[in-house]
């Protein structure tokens, strides 16, 4: 199985709240969050790759000594994601085989990488029904299909929220590569990679799995940041208080 985690973006949403480093560094009880999350899936021997892009020598740093693929986007100002794992593939990391694809700013925890590896379906994206109300992008659901998403969505149409995080077997992997090769053969360059699925979404039934229960977070706005430190201070006894932590890996 393989892992791809894209960690190339800026982060400009939170990057005036904390230092002016990549956010997928950000200190998470007493590592950086891309450091837990890449640690959490080498573990289980999940051959992992990060895509890089902004201040990635600092992202090189705090990965130093971990067994893990480095693929550098020096494009990352002028492409959204798709971009980044298109080169995964040119660089030939991305091949058919059982892929988890999952956003580096996110953190999520060893119960719902379990989770994941339990479940049979050829293709799955991970959404929250626990966060309907406050959210960033929203899905809406039928019988456990996607039929509906975007950061727009009423309340009436959605039912829970994107973690940015996908599994997929390596029968669908033909299927989604294709279709992102034709986005950026169309130079949709500014799409993210979910777009692909998305696409795939008018075509064929793609489930949706709810990790209500499991605790995650994104790292993109500061109340969900300090939502993951009061959550390690609990779990851990590591007392934040609620305040960011300032990294420094040197």
């Amino acid at each position: 199985m393989k892992a791809f985690v894209l960690a190339a973006g800026r982060g400009t949403r939170i990057s005036k709240y904390i230092p002016n480093i990549p956010k997928c560094t950000v200190d998470v009880g007493g590592e950086p969050l891309i450091c837990q999350t890449v640690r959490m899936l080498t573990d289980r021997q999940i051959d992992t790759t990060v895509i890089v892009g902004y201040r990635y020598k600092e992202i090189l740093r705090v990965l130093e000594g971990l067994p893990v693929h480095i693929v550098y986007n020096p494009f990352f100002d002028v492409t959204n994601s798709i971009g980044s794992l298109w080169l995964a593939e040119n660089a030939g990391l991305f091949t058919e085989e059982d892929s988890i694809v999952a956003n580096g700013d996110v953190y999520w925890e060893q119960e719902i990488l379990d989770f994941i590896l339990r479940q049979p379906e050829e293709i799955f994206m991970l959404a929250d029904s626990a966060r309907v109300l406050d959210g960033d992008y929203f899905f809406g659901t039928e019988n456990g299909m996607l039929r509906r998403y975007g950061k727009e969505l009423t309340l009436e149409e959605r039912d829970c929220e994107y973690l940015g995080i996908a599994m997929m077997r390596a029968s669908f992997v033909p299927r989604f590569l294709g279709r992102l090769n034709d986005l950026i053969d169309a130079q949709c360059h500014g799409k993210w990679w979910e777009d692909a699925i998305y696409s795939l979404s008018g075509e064929e039934d793609i489930p949706v799995k709810d990790v209500r229960g499991f605790f995650w977070a994104e790292v993109d706005f500061i109340e969900d940041y300090r939502r993951i430190l009061d959550y390690i201070s609990q779990k851990t006894g590591i007392r934040t208080n609620g305040s960011i932590i300032t990294p420094d890996y040197r």
